[in-house]
């Protein structure tokens, strides 16, 4: 990635700021509190899936900044060799060699002709300008490359500090929300219609790789930016059930969407990717039969959903 788009991604750290639901009283019903739960949530989700796109980006130049360093290191072994090149040159003509060797080539009985000994005098000249030549543009392509390699670990330390902050931002929401949902949870009554959370019956755990790893998920913990093993976010638990079918999906809702084909609903297939919300900031996968299985929010597990719970963007297959 260029300098310029690294600023963007740079920028785009701090560009949507961190607001979230007020604070909640005691006074607040089960109900009143749940509904804070998710109006947080929904304002937080979407930076979570940003922060994940934006690792990516950072692990992408993170390897470009690995090979610039590759590219550096026989370059400079060049620039050594060039400038030893030119040192031997330079002790040849201090000793008055090339003058010897010139008024040979002139006096001698040669058969060459007066004008062709002065065009091998030229050329003999000119290959010493080359090889200075050479060496120059050698050491001006490192020291554009050692530039462009100061410029991206410079960005990319930076994008890191903000990533750091945003971190600290949306770990404190979340125990925020989590204390929320303690508290709506000790005020309120069992919710035996909740959807399941093991696979019992509703998960096709035997349909394909992709849904067996996704079934044998169900109840562990939502983790943000995580893939597993202990934990997930939404679009880390898709990605890695799809690596079990050997497909590579980016950790990021709307990258994963734009790195499949759409299908309808009315052909989807157990394993295929459900996308949620305008801002495609959720995604989970079908499990048949109106389900899908999925990573939520904080304090909530791994678990399956009725498809329709949440408004649908569009539908993906690897």
């Amino acid at each position: 990635m260029t300098r310029s788009l690294l600023s963007i991604m740079a920028a785009a750290v701090v560009a949507v700021p961190v607001i979230f639901a007020g604070p909640a009283y005691a006074q607040d019903s089960p109900e009143e509190l749940q509904s804070q739960i998710d109006d947080a949530w929904r304002e937080l989700e979407p930076i979570i899936e940003e922060h994940n796109a934006i690792r990516i980006e950072l692990e992408e130049r993170q390897e470009e900044a690995e090979e610039l360093e590759e590219k550096i290191e026989p370059l400079q072994l060049q620039v050594d060799l060039a400038r030893a090149e030119i040192s031997d040159i330079a002790l040849y003509n201090f000793k008055g060699g090339n003058v010897t060797a010139f008024k040979a080539l002139l006096t001698t009985g040669s058969p060459l002709t007066f004008a062709e000994q002065l065009t091998a005098l030229d050329q003999f000249a000119r290959a010493q300008q080359g090889k200075i030549l050479k060496v120059l543009e050698t050491k001006e392509a490192y020291e554009t490359e050692q530039e462009e390699l100061d410029a991206l670990v410079a960005e990319l330390t930076a994008t890191e500090e903000d990533l750091a902050e945003r971190a600290d931002e949306i770990d404190a929401e979340i125990d925020r929300l989590e204390d929320l949902r303690e508290e709506a949870l000790a005020n309120a009554a069992p919710d035996t219609s909740a959807p399941a959370v093991s696979g019992s019956g509703n998960c096709p755990s035997g349909a394909n790789a992709v849904m067996a790893f996704a079934c044998a998920q169900l109840g562990k913990p939502y983790g943000w930016g995580t893939a597993g093993p202990d934990t997930f976010d939404c679009s880390g638990l898709t990605m890695r059930a799809w690596e079990q079918a050997g497909a590579s999906l980016p950790h990021n809702a709307a990258a994963q969407r734009n790195a499949t084909r759409q299908v309808d609903r009315t052909d989807l297939q157990p394993g295929d990717l459900v996308f949620y919300h305008s801002g495609l900031s959720h995604v989970g996968l079908y499990a048949g039969n109106g389900w899908i299985v999925h990573a939520p929010q904080a304090g909530n597990p791994v678990r399956m959903m009725q498809i329709d719970q949440m408004p649908i963007h569009s539908y993906g297959r690897p």
